[in-house]
């Protein structure tokens, strides 16, 4: 008996100690969360100070040398004026996304006065015609400006640079009240509805301007982007025109599809339905990369609105991009249409067959070979179809368990700890000499991921 009760007082002590134990994890877990927490939310504001005060009435170029005097936009080739900002993400769109999100999370003034700043560059920018090109001057804003001068600027879709800016616009609509920013979201979508072709297509420019820049475009997204402003707008205001908007684009990648077995789509078509070229090295073909992400976009009309039409094309696509792969898991980007052989361009603007006999310029500077989004678009599509459009919304909506969200936050901490690390004391990340958009924009969301997740353990 005296051996039993002194067995289950070891066990009881083990108990305790292993409860000793994990406490005390649990207490040097939670106070190094709350120290890196709290030196995450410091790095925010010290970033955001700086990057203000480089601001052009509130928005920025896409890179800056380190003395401020030169900045640029996507690329060092492309100079930006003083009095201009950079439309084209991860330009003041990007960066204005970045401000919303950290005031939803610390409810900080600071990061909606930065925000705002950013939407009424953005609003002063816009062209008379109601979009956007790549740059905007913002020269004639001044702190008691209430309305803009627009001019009769280039608007464009290509790159996300006309959805972008409304994405931000309508999402900024929802933490402030102002007309300004009610005229230029009403203006921005107006334009995008005039700009929609009657087969539910959009051009890469409008006004039409001619060439190839007059194409129904997938090139760079950019009528799956404006599928998205138009569902998201309709989401924001209730207007039946955006919802009718988007879905006739979405009746147009039906339209669009090539029959099988060939049954992908091409970066850009004639309006006599062709596949078209666009510059000298992009030759017509079927695209995998435009048909994985039309395969996202059917997807998604369909989880929004449970119409099966959009999902039928998807079988055949599938199949046809099962059929052209050239490795594991590998693609060409283009394949000639009738015969199926992968083509490649240049800047003769002729039609290779063999990516080695491309010069070494385009082969470097185009993507011509890859994964090209097709198998999670795969995964998207197998995961719908086999859950159902309802199941699969309720699982997608589930908030994560304690477990996938410590393996998030664990796999974040590193990164964190670097990114604060690598601020300076004037609170630039800078790379290779440059203060670049893209840099604040990528370090400044891994911060705030971090603090959501550590937030939702709390």
């Amino acid at each position: 008996m005296n051996r039993a009760r002194h067995k289950h007082a070891i066990a009881v002590k083990k108990i305790l100690i292993c409860l000793a134990v994990l406490t005390l994890f649990q207490e040097t877990t939670a106070a190094a969360d709350k120290d890196l927490g709290d030196r995450a939310r410091g790095a925010l504001k010290k970033a955001t100070t700086f990057f203000l005060s480089i601001s052009t009435n509130g928005g920025y170029a896409g890179i800056y040398s380190l003395d401020l005097k030169k900045r640029y936009g996507e690329a060092i080739y492309e100079p930006a004026k003083l009095s201009e900002i950079w439309v084209q993400p991860p330009g003041t769109p990007s960066v204005g996304q970045c401000y919303l999100r950290a005031f939803r999370l610390t409810e900080d003034s600071l990061y909606l006065k930065a925000a705002r700043n950013a939407g009424r560059a953005l609003a002063w920018g816009q062209s008379w015609w109601g979009g956007w090109d790549h740059r905007a001057e913002v020269a004639d804003l001044k702190p008691d400006s209430r309305k803009p001068a627009r001019k009769e600027t280039r608007c464009t879709f290509d790159d996300n640079i006309t959805q972008g800016a409304l994405d931000f616009l309508i999402d900024l609509d929802r933490f402030i009240e102002e007309e300004w920013l009610s005229r230029a979201i009403r203006l921005g979508l107006n334009h995008m509805i005039k700009s929609q072709f009657e087969n539910g297509a959009w051009p890469q420019w409008y006004p039409l301007r001619g060439g190839y820049h007059d194409c129904y475009t997938f090139n760079d997204k950019a009528i799956n982007d404006c599928i998205r402003v138009m569902l998201n707008a309709y989401e924001a205001y209730g207007n039946k025109e955006y919802l009718s908007s988007a879905l006739r684009g979405g009746d147009f990648i039906i339209l669009s599809q090539f029959e099988a077995p060939q049954a992908g789509w091409a970066q850009q078509y004639s309006h006599e339905m062709k596949p078209a070229w666009a510059r000298a090295f992009e030759p017509p073909g079927v695209c995998s990369l435009v048909t994985a992400r039309n395969i996202n976009t059917l997807v998604d009309l369909y989880l929004y609105t449970r119409d099966e039409k959009y999902l039928e094309p998807v079988p055949a696509a599938l199949s046809w991009l099962e059929s052209s792969m050239i490795g594991e898991n590998l693609w060409a980007r283009l394949y000639e249409p009738g015969t199926n052989k992968p083509i490649y361009g240049d800047t003769d603007g002729k039609v290779h067959f063999t990516f080695e006999e491309i010069s070494q310029e385009r082969r470097r500077g185009y993507n011509w070979r890859a994964g090209f989004e097709v198998p999670g678009a795969r995964n998207y599509y197998n995961q719908v179809k086999s859950m159902g459009a309802d199941e699969y919304l309720a699982e997608r909506a589930k908030p994560l368990t304690e477990a996938e969200r410590r393996q998030k936050i664990e796999r974040l901490v590193p990164q964190a700890e670097e990114i604060i690390a690598l601020l300076d004391e004037k609170g630039r990340w800078v790379r290779n000499d440059l203060i670049q958009s893209s840099v604040f924009v990528r370090n400044f969301n891994t911060l705030c991921e971090y603090l959501e997740l550590s937030a939702e353990r709390e």
